[in-house]
């Protein structure tokens, strides 16, 4: 049963929604960051986005993501995201291994997150956008 499962606290892992400009304007991506000194073992990421749009509640697909393996201090593309969604809360769920321990956290990103005065460069990307820890 999961209340049986020990889960860890998530140190080293962090989330960002970065844009990259191109010649025909922004794309947006969600990136996992692995800032630990050991690899990530079967990742597995489930998006979703939720919440009120235009006066109608809303919700998009469940999209579910694995890696197999996420290296020590590195970065991975999760999934292009599409501006127009950032009205939504956009959550995301990510579990993985360390050795035989499971972890795992919820990021969640409300629409207020995107607003161009939170966002900054990330480091680890290169690129702007919003970081979540």
């Amino acid at each position: 049963m999961k209340k049986d499962i020990d889960f860890s606290p998530v140190t080293g892992v962090k989330l960002a929604i970065a844009k990259t400009e191109t010649e025909s304007g922004e794309d947006w991506a969600v990136y996992i960051i692995n800032l630990n000194l050991i690899e990530l073992k079967n990742v597995m990421i489930t998006s979703k986005g939720y919440g009120e749009l235009e006066g109608e509640q809303r919700k998009t697909s469940t999209l579910r993501h694995l890696i197999e393996e996420l290296g020590a201090q590195s970065v991975a593309k999760i999934e292009p995201i599409d501006p127009a969604i950032f009205e939504l809360t956009n959550e995301f769920w990510v579990s993985y291994y360390i050795l035989d321990q499971i972890f795992d956290k919820k990021f969640i990103f409300t629409p207020g997150s995107f607003h161009p005065s939170l966002q900054r460069m990330i480091p680890e990307l290169g690129l702007e956008g919003v970081l979540h820890s």
